[in-house]
């Protein structure tokens, strides 16, 4: 039996992540039925009751090096782990667990991580040091590559895939049609997702996304539904930015599963995200999406799909928006057509992610034997 743990931002509630993690390990577990994944995750319980795994606490050390001793594999990620741009001290926790494996003899593989910006000159000369001793490494996206070059790790070699949500299956849109006929927001009319977060407590985007919703709900006489990729955080600014709107807004306050939000944003006619994974669910989900950055990892995303923002938060315009989604919905059918093509070939690389792994576990088995 193949035992894999795995280390990441899970337990938190966080849709984006819980959806990375849905995914690797319904793929790890259609290429291995008998593998045996352990989580590391701020709330055990919610992890394995929400995906079947076994779990230990992110703060029991005894319990983390309990998991890695019978370990034949750390995975770290996916996501965004190795950077201090949104926190400056998750970045040496996660560091810290790789080090703790190595010190156990315990592989370690970055599995599709979203590498950086790492910065200051001990940030990176930990990264150096720790991350230059991983056995795996593979990247989400080319900018993740890019980093990993300036940080001087030269082994092993690093390979981009795509994000692991990519690999996930879609899923039908029975669930999310029943989520919009209890909000209400059902019916005949066009219906236009919008996923955004709060971010330092900037105003200007707000405003923004408001006319934005205002414009689209008039000129394409359609329903306005905000849904939270994280709650109550998401609900918290969707419902400032419903409060600045002429027009009427449906927003979402539940927290949904992962194929819940997929199947919603299945039923959606066209997507505004600032979350990337809102983004990522759009594109697995065949709907037009347009993109707000916040990070480089919502551009290094849309670059990965030939597309670019409208603008970053502090200076995006209703204008640039709204002449992204006029474009987006005056070409959806091509739209749906190329992105099924480019969406076939990020699935094949984001299914890589495992295969890569559970390859590495059997060829280091054969050589102990």
């Amino acid at each position: 039996m193949n035992r894999i743990v795995v280390s990441g931002y899970y337990g938190s509630k966080n849709a984006g992540d819980e959806a990375m993690l849905a995914a690797m390990i319904e793929v790890l577990s259609d290429l291995d039925p008998q593998v045996n994944i352990t989580v590391i995750s701020a709330n055990p319980e919610d992890t394995e009751k929400r995906h079947g795994v076994h779990a230990v606490s992110w703060l029991s050390m005894g319990d983390i090096i309990g998991a890695l001793r019978h370990a034949d594999l750390l995975v770290s990620g996916g996501g965004s782990l190795l950077q201090n741009v949104t926190s400056g001290r998750s970045l040496y926790y996660y560091l810290g667990v790789i080090w703790l494996a190595e010190h156990l003899g315990v592989p370690v593989m970055l599995y599709a991580q979203g590498i950086g910006p790492v910065c200051g000159g001990i940030a990176r000369a930990l990264m150096r040091h720790i991350a230059g001793d991983v056995s795996l490494i593979t990247v989400r996206d080319h900018g993740s590559f890019e980093e990993i070059e300036s940080l001087g790790i030269k082994k092993p070699p690093t390979l981009v895939t795509a994000d692991p949500v990519l690999a996930i299956h879609p899923v039908d849109l029975g669930i999310g049609r029943g989520i919009l006929k209890k909000a209400k927001a059902d019916g005949a009319k066009p219906v236009v997702g919008i996923s955004v977060r709060e971010w330092r407590g900037w105003e200007h985007y707000k405003q923004v996304v408001a006319e934005t919703a205002d414009c689209v709900a008039q000129e394409l006489d359609a329903r306005i539904v905000f849904f939270p990729m994280q709650v109550p955080e998401d609900v918290r600014t969707a419902e400032m930015i419903a409060a600045r709107m002429k027009t009427e807004a449906t927003v979402l306050k539940d927290e949904f599963t992962t194929s819940e939000l997929l199947s919603l944003v299945g039923n959606f006619d066209l997507l505004l995200g600032v979350r990337l994974h809102a983004l990522i669910f759009a594109g697995v989900m065949g709907v037009p999406m347009v993109g707000i950055s916040y990070d480089p990892k919502i551009d290094r995303f849309l670059s990965s799909i030939g597309e670019t923002a409208a603008g970053d938060l502090q200076n995006v315009t209703t204008d640039a928006v709204m002449e992204k989604l006029r474009g987006k919905w005056d070409g959806r059918a091509e739209y749906r057509r190329k992105n099924a093509g480019l969406l076939a070939e990020l699935r094949d690389l984001a299914a890589r992610n495992a295969e890569l792994a559970l390859e590495f576990i059997e060829k280091r088995k054969q050589k102990k034997k």
